[in-house]
């Protein structure tokens, strides 16, 4: 199937209608899960299928999460993987999910982790960003799967034993750029990272989709949805991108997709500021589209691509959104209560949430979206 593009004329869509919106929420419906971390993107262990894996009572999460910084925009240079354990009694903190020195990066960005059937082993795909003792920090971004061992003790459940991280997809400087760093501004860094495996029910294939940028462009704008093909001999394959945002938007962030009614769902977030200078914008939020599989052919939600914005009040209050099979969406909790950008770090401090946003729930019907009350 061709890449879809995701153009102009969608995205002017939205400002032509109403859009679902989250609710505000306030720091208090937000409780820090960390007092001494800052912690953003995060991703429960799923089952193959998707769903939720039901681990020791609860569900392992991982974070990323930095120390707490006067700027709370400095931890993307610090992100590292920590493990969690949510349960109905809360949070357990089990530590960072790697040694130190283990990542082949200097830091470590979003991925998924998946168990195998026995539940004895997680699979963890994840983002290697810059090089491990790098003097300077720069935005090289790579692919990398390593497996654990998964033991339960007193009703505690641990990640151990890590295999040595395996490269999974490289850019190839035909269809996604090589040159990762841009201007290293935030919003204008390039994309090779947050990868996503989708168990394909159609084909029986397992794909691995992430956010790219297109090679060739002849825009600053030029985020893709980016996949890629498990093989018989346990290498990946590179595929061309499944969506193109070519002229329109530079970062289609944490793509994943879903299997509801027989139909897929691809999601991934973004946000107004990375929309192309002088061209329509959407809100900070979740966006997404529906085939009959994950190749095509693809039709934007709610017509313009726009799942759900955060709230016109607080326009930057969550982020880094996933829909999980049960149609709950997590994220988290970002600039919360402001309804413009902080003018200082100490306004951007005191309104970042560093923790897991309230999760809400979708209900899909075909191409329509909506958030369920």
């Amino acid at each position: 199937m061709p890449c879809f593009r995701w153009l102009p004329e969608h995205v002017a869509g939205i400002a032509a209608r109403p859009h679902p919106q989250a609710r505000p929420f306030t720091r208090a419906e937000a409780p820090r899960i960390a007092a001494d971390m800052d912690l953003w993107d995060h991703w429960p262990v799923l089952e193959a299928n998707g769903d939720v894996a039901a681990i020791a009572g609860g569900a392992l999460v991982i974070f990323l999460a930095a120390p707490i910084l006067d700027d709370p925009e400095a931890r993307h240079a610090l992100a590292r993987l920590w493990l969690f354990h949510r349960t109905p009694a809360g949070w357990r903190d089990l530590g960072p999910v790697f040694a130190d020195g283990f990542s082949p990066g200097s830091r470590e960005w979003s991925g998924t982790a998946i168990v195998d059937p026995a539940h004895s082993q997680v699979t963890l795909h994840f983002t290697a960003a810059g090089g491990r003792g790098e003097p300077a920090v720069t935005f090289r971004q790579r692919l990398f799967a390593t497996r654990a061992a998964l033991t339960i003790a007193d009703g505690v459940p641990a990640l151990s034993g890590w295999t040595a991280p395996v490269e999974t997809l490289r850019p190839d400087g035909v269809d996604y750029m090589i040159d990762l760093e841009g201007t290293g501004a935030v919003g204008a860094i390039k994309a090779f990272r947050d990868p996503f495996v989708f168990e394909d029910p159609a084909s029986g294939q397992t794909r691995l989709l992430f956010a790219g940028s297109r090679m060739g462009s002849d825009s600053d704008w030029n985020g893709v949805v980016g996949a890629g093909t498990l093989q018989d001999d346990g290498s990946w394959r590179l595929d061309p991108p499944l969506v193109s945002a070519d002229g329109l938007n530079n970062e289609l962030e944490r793509p994943h997709a879903i299997m509801h009614q027989g139909l897929v769902y691809l999601f991934w977030s973004t946000q107004r500021k990375v929309f192309a200078a002088g061209g329509p914008c959407g809100p900070t939020g979740l966006y997404g589209l529906v085939a009959p599989g994950i190749d095509g052919p693809w039709t934007p939600v709610n017509g313009t691509g726009l799942v759900f914005g955060n709230p016109d009040c607080a326009p930057f209050q969550a982020y880094s959104w996933q829909v999980l099979p049960d149609l709950s969406v997590w994220s988290f909790a970002d600039l919360v209560g402001l309804a413009e950008l902080p003018r200082s770090t100490e306004a951007a401090r005191a309104a970042f949430g560093g923790t897991a946003a309230p999760v809400l729930r979708l209900a899909l019907d075909g191409d329509r979206a909506s958030l369920a009350a």
